[in-house]
């Protein structure tokens, strides 16, 4: 293709959620209120809060290429260890919490729309200690950034098995590669979302949802992949959180590279959108998070089974072109093939459990792995 899309870097910004786990107790550390400041003495207002007392955020500025995004992670991850590490935690990368969360887990961060989401969702918000990825890439135009979200959620469940990270929780294996997943589709909005004609047909629904009270403001459109209400880009929060810097610069070039071979598609219009069933994007979502490199997913398209590894390489096929025009072709193509070897975030927490035997050697390892 031969679209400005694919021939122009487009911006990319990664938010990545953190567990705060007590060094000693290895039980969540509910203390956002000691470890925000001290993170943003050093981070600034890239650290920030989240839903649970026991979870902290990082935001990275725009960047145009992958090494700044993976400068800014590394910078960034460091200083929110550290904040945790001045008050006897650590931050932990994963998408659940892998031993009994107990009270600690189930504590709301001080803010009026936090204690407004407890008070309206009650057991489904104190449940929530999730921690995910989610990438926005720039796509000024609202038309297009939707045109392309329609285009997109045929993969999104590919990069939710390459992304997997957290088959533990209350202590025990639960048999999905994210449960992340599963805890996060209680919500009324989360999930694939269906297709939408244009950005106003997009706001009236996200509208509807909020007078009618489903939603407390339009930020909890959670669904997989979202055009932003605050930044001109189109949201992708289908990940967890990755184990590694590594793996967060594997999602955040295959998600830019995706972005901008399906906007160049629409804006060319080279070929319709495709139609896709609701319930077999369900399904392809629910098999990626339940196998997640392990077996086989389920193409949405038409339902049919396909080995994850084969998958995984006919979107980088399918990609190529917009990976090249990026010059992430080599970075990504590498780190997507050491996953394949290694096995996603699901993976090798199990290896490690299998090891050890043990739920805090698990959250010191990860640890580790969080700014290794």
């Amino acid at each position: 293709m031969s679209h400005q899309l694919l021939r122009a870097p487009l911006t990319l910004g990664v938010e990545e959620e953190f567990l705060l786990v007590d060094a000693e107790s290895a039980a969540p550390m509910a203390g956002i209120d000691r470890v925000l400041p001290a993170a943003q003495a050093t981070a600034g207002e890239a650290a920030q809060s989240e839903l649970h007392r026991a979870q902290i955020e990082l935001a990275t500025p725009t960047s145009t290429s992958l090494g700044e995004v993976r400068q800014e992670l590394t910078r960034l991850r460091r200083q929110l260890a550290d904040a945790a590490q001045a008050h006897g935690g650590r931050l932990v990368a994963s998408g659940t919490f892998p031993g009994d969360a107990g009270p600690p887990g189930r504590r709301i961060t001080a803010d009026a729309r936090y204690a407004e989401m407890a008070s309206s969702y009650a057991e489904l918000a104190r449940a929530q200690l999730i921690c995910g990825c989610h990438v926005h890439v720039g796509i000024p135009d609202p038309d297009l950034a939707v045109e392309t979200m329609n285009r997109v959620r045929r993969y999104l469940h590919v990069l939710l098995a390459l992304t997997a990270n957290s088959p533990f929780s209350e202590g025990r294996d639960t048999g999905y590669a994210s449960f992340r997943t599963e805890i996060w589709a209680r919500w009324p909005t989360a999930g694939p979302p269906a297709a939408f004609a244009s950005r106003a047909e997009y706001d009236a629904l996200v509208g509807r949802l909020v007078s009618s009270g489903v939603i407390v403001d339009e930020k909890m459109a959670y669904w997989d992949v979202r055009p932003s209400g605050r930044y001109p880009t189109l949201e992708f929060r289908v990940s967890d959180v990755g184990l590694t810097v590594d793996d967060a610069v594997l999602v955040a070039g295959l998600v830019r590279a995706l972005a901008a071979t399906c906007a160049a598609e629409a804006a060319e219009s080279t070929k319709p959108a495709p139609e896709l069933r609701p319930e077999l994007l369900r399904a392809a979502h629910w098999r990626a998070a339940r196998s997640g490199l392990g077996g086989v997913l389920v193409d949405p398209l038409d339902g049919a089974p396909v080995p994850a590894g084969r998958a995984v390489e006919d979107l980088l096929e399918y990609l190529g072109d917009a990976l090249a025009a990026h010059g992430d072709a080599e970075e990504v193509g590498a780190l997507a093939s050491q996953v394949l070897e290694d096995g996603n975030g699901a993976d090798r927490q199990r290896r490690i459990y299998q090891q050890s035997g043990s739920i805090s050697e698990l959250l010191a390892r990860l640890a580790a792995w969080t700014t290794g």
